[in-house]
């Protein structure tokens, strides 16, 4: 049975909205016959996408605004502003992300601004939504996109990781909270992509586009997933198993950390089912 924050007439806000995985997303919705409300920080690109996705919907089923989602008081405002205009939320979706490459000396700016956009900004967005969604008393569903690299801490992009870990544990804790609030029918979900061509990147032949992300990610709401972790083309579901349970397995049997990238390990790891 389709879940009615996917069906004809729900309304979703997508963070991140102008390209990649958020545009993708903001397309199929709008096939769906849904409401798509297009947020992101580039102007241009985001403009692009609102005639796109207009062109499916319909100029009156569709609503955009640039802004900066770290602001606490943007959302705040972009909140009231869509329920003045479509007098409900169903699906809110925080898909803006900035990614940092390197070790730990960049700049405390970037640090900042990373973990703004990656973590903050979708506490924001669910303090400025959440309690509207849940007084309608209706089905309705918030979608974090993290990363495996939150999950398995890959060396050479620390300030990413830690971004997207500290989400992770965001969203577990909030679906904790969701389900056990009396009458509450609002879910959260970690969609949790593979290797995807996203933005202006050239797409290459391993990676997924972000059409099979959200195609996976709408198979995986209307199943009450909570995890939605994407394989690609170079990335099975299989290896992402594995190297998720040597993750955990580190603590558990008190190897190095990151014991998978440790020369006296790597062939341990290689070796494992």
């Amino acid at each position: 049975m389709t879940k009615s924050f996917l069906n004809e007439g729900a309304v979703a806000v997508i963070t991140g909205a102008a390209s990649g995985i958020g545009r993708a997303a903001a397309v199929a919705f709008a096939g769906r016959g849904m409401k798509v409300v297009m947020v992101d920080a580039d102007g241009d690109m985001l403009a692009d996408a609102v005639e796109r996705v207009s062109g499916i919907a319909g100029e009156d089923n569709v609503m955009n605004r640039v802004i900066d989602v770290s602001d606490v008081h943007a959302m705040t405002d972009l909140a009231d502003a869509v329920f003045d205009r479509f007098g409900q939320v169903d699906l809110l979706m925080n898909n803006a992300a900035m990614r940092v490459a390197g070790g730990s000396d960049e700049s405390l700016h970037e640090w900042r601004r990373t973990m703004d956009v990656n973590f903050w900004a979708a506490v924001y967005a669910e303090r400025a939504f959440l309690p509207r969604m849940q007084d309608r008393g209706a089905e309705g569903a918030i979608v974090n996109t993290g990363s495996k690299q939150g999950i398995t801490n890959p060396p050479g992009n620390l300030v990413y990781n830690v971004t997207k870990s500290a989400l992770k544990s965001y969203t577990e804790g909030l679906q904790h909270i969701l389900r056990n609030t009396e009458g509450c029918k609002i879910s959260a979900h970690l969609l949790v992509p593979g290797f995807t061509t996203t933005g202006t990147r050239t797409h290459k032949p391993e990676a997924w586009l972000p059409e099979q992300v959200v195609d996976r990610m709408i198979g995986a709401l209307e199943a009450d997933d909570f995890y939605i972790i994407c394989e690609d083309g170079e990335v099975t579901a299989e290896m992402d198993a594995k190297r998720m349970r040597w993750a955990a397995g580190d603590m558990i049997e008190n190897r190095p950390a990151l014991s998978r990238w440790h020369p006296d390990w790597a062939e341990a790891f290689n070796a494992a089912d």
